[in-house]
């Protein structure tokens, strides 16, 4: 079981599937916006959200259903980019997803989108390595390998940005997250971006430098769980329901007893690791233990400047698709009700609300 986001797959995916969505997203619009007491909910293995698989096993999930009434079916789905284009068609109502694969895949693709819980942000997890030197201007001239459109392609191009450089002063190579690794063992790669737990196994080398991280631009790889806007709004049972769920999840795996070791354990047997691994993986995501620091973050303008250069980037390489004229063709709305992009478009929307009914003990 691997254990990280593949997103390698992104581009022939979003170009076999286009028709397939479009039709999906009209057909099933009306459906999805009726109440109902049956939800399927879709995530991926990656350190910020398996949570979701504890809380399925362990049996929290089903008991604040319960409470509410409802029924909540939690799926893994291996490959991370199929589960955003499954809950892109219709076949869940909602997905774990970084923040700008959120914008580029549901929302660019025409399903408003709710970011209904903001679990973490990486601090550390991802970062550019270069091989014999740790000065990061020296990454001017060389091939960088790394997942291309992914949020490591999105880190390489802030880590330029930082350096007074652009990526014409680059060349991004394609690489598979399997197949990173090996490569920087390669005699004539010399330079590649990539995340934990491939991001630790690399820097381990003597070789091997990471000039820029995750942690140098905080707030900005952001992981969710977002669900359908129209679900969630003729269904409020099911945002009170994953909330409070979510938020008993991190109270267990924060603690330093027994039950808390017990659940992070757990979380990463399941993710292919250890305790060990699992907690070294933590120390490097910023995660949002308590629902009142969650909303302080979402509130605050972190997300408003973040967001701003996710879809100036997302523009650049064509992830907003053909039909987008400019980065404004998706609106994108935040907590305080201000828009990025198109009012008449708003397609991704931040939502504080239910983060903060479990800080004030409303659930």
């Amino acid at each position: 079981m691997n254990p990280f986001r593949f997103a390698f797959r992104r581009l022939p995916l979003r170009l076999l599937m286009l028709g397939f969505l479009l039709a999906a997203v009209g057909a099933t619009g009306t459906a999805q916006a009726q109440q109902k007491d049956s939800f399927r909910i879709a995530w991926s293995i990656y350190v910020g959200w398996m949570p979701w698989g504890f809380g399925a096993d362990s049996g929290i999930v089903d008991r604040w259903a319960e409470k509410y009434g409802i029924d909540i079916e939690i799926v893994q789905i291996n490959d991370y980019i199929e589960s955003i284009n499954l809950y892109t068609a219709g076949a869940f109502d909602g997905v774990t997803v970084t923040n700008m694969d959120a914008l580029t895949i549901p929302a660019a693709g025409g399903v408003d989108t709710t970011a209904l819980i903001v679990g973490d942000f990486s601090d550390g997890n991802d970062g550019l390595i270069l091989k014999g030197t740790d000065r990061l201007e020296d990454v001017r001239g060389r091939n960088v390998h790394l997942v291309e459109l992914s949020v490591s392609h999105y880190l390489l191009a802030r880590a330029l940005d930082s350096a007074g450089m652009t990526e014409r002063d680059i060349r991004v190579v394609n690489t598979s997250d399997a197949d990173i690794v090996g490569a920087f063992g390669s005699r004539d790669v010399e330079a590649v971006v990539t995340w934990n737990p491939q991001l630790g196994e690399i820097r381990s080398r003597d070789d091997a430098h990471v000039v820029f991280d995750s942690s140098q631009i905080p707030g900005e790889i952001m992981d969710l769980l977002v669900v359908n806007t129209a679900v969630l709004e003729a269904n409020p049972a099911l945002g009170k329901a994953l909330t409070g769920a979510w938020y008993e999840i991190m109270e267990v795996m924060r603690g330093d007893d027994e039950a808390g070791r017990e659940a992070r354990a757990a979380m990463g047997e399941a993710g292919g690791t250890d305790l060990a691994g699992y907690e070294a993986q933590l120390a490097s995501t910023r995660m949002f233990y308590d629902a009142s620091d969650a909303v302080a973050f979402v509130t605050g303008e972190g997300p408003i400047e973040t967001m701003e250069k996710v879809r100036q980037f997302a523009f650049e390489h064509g992830l907003l698709g053909e039909r987008a004229p400019s980065p404004d063709f998706v609106g994108i709305e935040f907590a305080d009700g201000s828009i990025l992009g198109s009012p008449d478009n708003v397609q991704f929307r931040f939502s504080a609300e239910y983060m903060q009914m479990a800080a004030d003990g409303e659930l």
